[in-house]
């Protein structure tokens, strides 16, 4: 599952020293902080922005706030839970890969059994939160675990992994709109859809930072597959997502502010595709990083359609 790296005194390491866990944090639970990835939160925004999308397109002007903190939750502990799956598959190719070497499972730091107890937990904490939702969302929101159980095998199998990333990570877009309406209409469908492919680009420059080892260790990545073509195909993919959020818009009945700000928005994208350098694993995390800000703009976007278009206010 994407994980947002952090260099280490200049090394490709993604345990980063002296953070808040760190500094702040009793030392017998910053293993397990750091193994949900709490000190580095890019994961938990990428999983959380598609449910703010729904959630305040289907809204009838402003959305619901009591919702964005729920969901704020929910993406902070289910992204962790992701996160604890997906080290546990890995436990046998993480520590031979420079960048994970240090990570909890395969340092010793955290037993297997532990990363288990600690993997409920965070699910018992998810379902809490998931059952403040009508009931319409938990059953949509229940239906996304067998997404985040099997995702982390998916590059022993296709070069296409980042896919499967899109589908789980996206699922919020149903998620959203059934907790406002109780439905899931053709918007959320084709806001599910522009999300699968933003995930591709995003995520297929993030996996250029793994390419040479995972050649060693033998699995799979778009960016091995797609190679020097990845901007070519990142920009394919994040036309596709732009449409398809623009569909999503005009299908939800927003007002016309919104396409150009969607517009806007989506320079943004093009940036990204322009300026990364496939080679340098530091540019590849900015560009990767830099979604948080992309799909806040997008946020912002509905909301104001919304707010504009109800003659309403915050």
């Amino acid at each position: 599952m994407a994980q947002v790296n952090q260099p280490l005194n200049r090394t490709k390491n993604d345990m980063p020293a002296d953070g808040w866990v760190d500094r702040y944090m009793p030392e017998p639970v910053r293993p397990y902080l750091k193994l949900a990835r709490m000190d580095r939160p890019i994961g938990t925004w990428l999983v959380l922005l598609p449910c703010w999308w729904s959630t305040a397109m289907a809204s009838d002007g402003a959305p619901d706030w009591t919702m964005f903190v729920l969901f704020a939750i929910g993406a902070l502990v289910m992204r962790g839970a992701g996160c604890v799956v997906n080290d546990l598959a890995d436990r046998n190719f993480d520590g031979k890969v420079e960048r994970t070497a240090t990570r909890p499972i395969p340092s010793g730091q955290v037993k297997i059994w532990q990363a288990f107890a600690f993997l409920g937990l965070l699910l018992l904490i998810g379902l809490a939160v998931l059952v403040q939702f009508r009931i319409e969302a938990i059953i949509v929101g229940i239906c996304s675990l067998p997404l985040v159980f099997t995702y982390p095998f998916m590059k022993r199998i296709t070069y296409w992994p980042q896919a499967f990333l899109g589908l789980t990570f996206n699922w919020g877009a149903f998620v959203g709109w059934a907790a406002v309406t109780g439905t899931i209409v053709p918007a959320a469908i084709a806001m599910y859809i522009g999300g699968i492919f933003w995930t591709l680009g995003y995520d297929t420059i993030y996996a250029h930072q793994d390419k040479d080892d995972d050649i060693k260790i033998g699995v799979k990545s778009l960016a091995l597959r797609l190679g020097d073509a990845t901007p070519q195909w990142a920009l394919g993919f994040y036309c596709v997502t732009a449409s398809m959020l623009a569909i999503a818009g005009g299908l939800a009945g927003l007002h016309w502010v919104y396409f150009p700000l969607l517009a806007l928005t989506c320079l943004h994208l093009i940036w990204q595709v322009k300026t990364v350098d496939l080679n340098d694993a530091a540019n590849c995390l900015k560009r990767f990083k830099s979604n948080r800000d992309f799909a806040l703009l997008v946020t912002a976007s509905i909301i104001i359609a919304n707010v504009v278009g109800h003659g309403g206010a915050f």
